[in-house]
């Protein structure tokens, strides 16, 4: 494993990106609490989140726990044009850019000592350049390796610069409650609070095996490393996304399969589009569900042949909902979402299909040529007809 002696792996992520770009845009919002969306909270300022508002809650509980917040419906392009000009910055400060979504990037600054100075001059030049180009806050994370350097983004919010110095990592590291370990969301979390583990130095203090036996192989290995802050991966430019995905945000009052089932159709849509735009396939298709409790559930099946085919995935898609069904109805559903993994590149892969798979292909040519050329709403499924269709959020390129 290498790793640089130095810190210069920046992670640059903007605070409350959809909810800055609004306060930005219109001054009236400055310092006030803004919520961005009105049935789920897309985004929050931080002056709503100072009430407890948070991404992906109700609006109802959004606005009970703010009744002074001020509610904004999103600008999708607004917040497309703002992120393409915030990685114009990041491209004219290093050409070593790894995009992770819209608002947030790695970037390698190791070779730019002698033209550009250290990391930490850098990091400070790139904050100063999106508020005087884009107008937008920004927190920069310095640190040796990718992880640490999300995660000194992350104490170092909102707005501001944390450099994570090569002699100080374990320390700085080993303070942190265990949930600020990459991977680490609400089960497994749970798992190591019902075993009295609060912090990355309890973590750090098992062994390997332990952590396999409490919580699995490949977590515990994963675990286990990053709690000693051992993280080879270089900053990858230009790496092609290994998954496509898209979820829905479905509210809090009960909905009937029905509507389930048409936000899966619309998801699936959108997804296997995105894939045949991008030329690719691919064989792992993840359904995801968030209940009232805000308990998550994951299922996901590898079909044999990698596709793209819309009716393939739904079909899968249908299978894994119908397994859910007996959880959906007792903990109530308040999202769902959709991923294809395993992605490849589409070449001759399809070639020899059945006739009813070569029909569907031909089908779904034919819908994105019709989209492609008269707009996304131009033609859809008789399932959705006279539906509320989920927002399309803006990502970087497939």
């Amino acid at each position: 494993m290498f790793v640089n002696g130095a810190a210069t792996i920046l992670h640059a992520d903007l605070d409350s990106f959809y909810a800055s770009v609004e306060q930005r845009d219109d001054p009236r919002l400055r310092g006030r609490p803004v919520i961005v969306g009105g049935g789920v909270v897309l985004a929050a300022s931080y002056e709503a989140k100072a009430y407890g508002v948070r991404t992906a809650m109700g609006g109802s509980q959004a606005r009970r726990l703010c009744p002074r917040a001020i509610v904004v419906p999103p600008r999708m392009s607004a917040y497309t044009e703002a992120s393409r000009a915030v990685f114009e910055v990041f491209d004219d400060t290093t050409p070593l850019v790894e995009g992770l979504s819209i608002d947030e990037a790695f970037l390698d600054v190791g070779g730019l000592r002698r033209v550009s100075g250290p990391a930490p001059e850098i990091a400070a030049g790139l904050r100063r350049a999106v508020r005087e180009r884009v107008d937008l806050p920004i927190t920069v994370g310095v640190a040796r390796t990718k992880f640490l350097a999300k995660v000194a983004s992350r104490v170092g919010k909102p707005d501001g610069l944390l450099v994570v110095p090569p002699e100080g990592e374990l320390a700085f590291l080993h303070a942190l409650p265990v949930d600020y370990l990459w991977g680490v969301g609400r089960v497994t979390a749970s798992k190591l609070h019902d075993r009295g583990i609060k912090t990355v130095a309890e973590v750090a203090e098992l062994t390997e095996a332990t952590l396999m036996s409490m919580l699995g192989a490949a977590s515990g290995r994963h675990l286990h490393a990053l709690a000693h802050n051992r993280d080879p991966r270089p900053v990858q430019v230009g790496r092609r996304r290994q998954s496509i995905g898209a979820q829905h945000a479905l509210g809090r009052s009960r909905k009937t399969h029905e509507a389930i089932d048409a936000a899966l159709v619309a998801l699936i849509d959108r997804v296997t589009r995105r894939m045949r735009a991008a030329h690719r396939v691919g064989r792992t298709v993840v359904l995801r569900l968030r209940f009232d409790d805000f308990s998550r559930a994951t299922r996901s099946h590898t079909v044999l042949h990698a596709t793209a085919d819309t009716q393939t995935i739904l079909a899968e898609a249908r299978e894994l909902l119908a397994a859910a069904l007996p959880m959906i109805r007792h903990e109530g559903l308040t999202l769902v979402g959709i991923a294809v993994h395993n992605l490849e590149d589409d070449g001759a892969i399809q070639l020899a299909l059945p006739f009813d798979r070569r029909r569907s292909r031909t089908l779904d040519a034919a819908l994105d040529g019709i989209r492609d050329r008269f707009g996304s709403d131009a033609v859809t499924r008789a399932v959705l007809l006279g539906r509320e269709q989920a927002l399309s959020v803006p990502m970087l390129p497939d």
